[in-house]
């Protein structure tokens, strides 16, 4: 019932949404974000957790305004989603602006492969949209497989009208397929940040151990492609931010699995970056560090308020094998 329920309520949101006049959709999403903020829920109160230790010495009104901001910020993504279908190629291309670019399209046009590294920040589908509709870039990406089904297939077939190719998270062909599309000088665009798997690499983040995928570096080594860090902000704009970071480079010394472990600790020294510059448009509402992950008490679920769209990018049983 509760995933029949899940469903529902998101398609009402696609079908819903994407009529209302953008300052209305804008509006909603406002007074859904502060009723759930409100509410103190285990979503805000894992994302205040988590605005704790990227933003030392915040006191508790601090990270109140923090989670109010970064709740906010989540619904953005949400409404700006739910509304993409309708928006026309020219909305898409001027609602982002994104510093060194060149880092991306030069790589490319250069005929080499690129593995475009992101955190949860600002909105992923609009830069997605961006690179297809606004760019003419196709690019191939990774979503977790949701529950019901219904929702993943919904999300897959949102994410394919806007020109991406959707490969699912579960199954070792993921890996191969997205090898082949970098070998042959395409774009794999990964949001990397939070690991679903046992698999992961330990890095340190903001002073403490946390898990990341390692599906970015181990295919960056495997097909010679470049791995750029990326991240989104808001302002108050309706323009979305972004900016791409220097290559990250394969160490020239050490094993297969110390250069991976290196290479995924500079992106995750690029994610820490553009969080501690902008943390309220970090929608982490799960757990991320090591520290959180022991044991559950049963008193939080840790999924935050909702699925989590995007996906951790090539992390569970296949990436132990990369």
């Amino acid at each position: 019932m509760r995933e029949r329920m899940t469903g529902a309520l998101y398609g009402l949101g696609w079908g819903a949404v994407k009529r209302l006049p953008e300052p209305a959709a804008a509006a909603l999403g406002r007074a859904i974000a502060d009723a759930a903020w409100r509410r103190r829920g285990q979503g805000v109160l894992r994302l205040e957790a988590n605005y704790a230790r990227v933003v030392p010495g915040a006191g508790p009104e601090r990270l109140a305004e923090l989670s109010r901001a970064g709740m906010r910020s989540y619904l953005r993504y949400w409404m700006e989603s739910f509304r993409l279908p309708v928006w026309d190629a020219a909305r898409i291309r001027d609602g982002v602006e994104v510093t060194d670019l060149h880092r991306l399209t030069g790589t490319l046009d250069s005929g080499r492969g690129v593995i475009l590294a992101l955190p949860h920040m600002g909105n992923w589908d609009l830069a997605g949209a961006y690179l297809t509709t606004g760019l003419g870039i196709p690019f191939t990406t990774v979503a977790e497989r949701l529950r019901p089904e219904t929702l993943y297939d919904r999300f897959v077939a949102y994410r394919e009208g806007l020109g991406m190719e959707v490969l699912p998270h579960t199954g070792g062909a993921a890996f191969g397929t997205l090898a082949r599309r970098l070998r042959a000088g395409g774009l794999v665009a990964l949001v990397a940040d939070r690991d679903l798997s046992s698999s992961g690499i330990e890095v340190d983040f903001f002073g403490e151990p946390a898990r990341m995928p390692a599906g970015p570096a181990m295919l960056a080594l495997q097909t010679g492609a470049a791995l750029l860090p990326a991240y989104l902000w808001f302002d108050d704009s309706p323009v979305m931010k972004g900016r791409v970071l220097p290559p990250v480079e394969a160490p020239a010394e050490g094993t297969r699995k110390e250069k991976a472990a290196a290479m995924t600790q500079a992106v995750a020294d690029g994610f820490a970056t553009g969080i501690a510059e902008h943390p309220e448009d970090w929608h982490m509402l799960q757990r991320l560090w090591s520290a959180d992950l022991a044991p559950r008490t049963g008193t939080e679920s840790g999924t935050g308020t909702g699925p989590d769209p995007a996906g951790p990018g090539p992390g569970g049983r296949e990436a132990g094998r990369r």
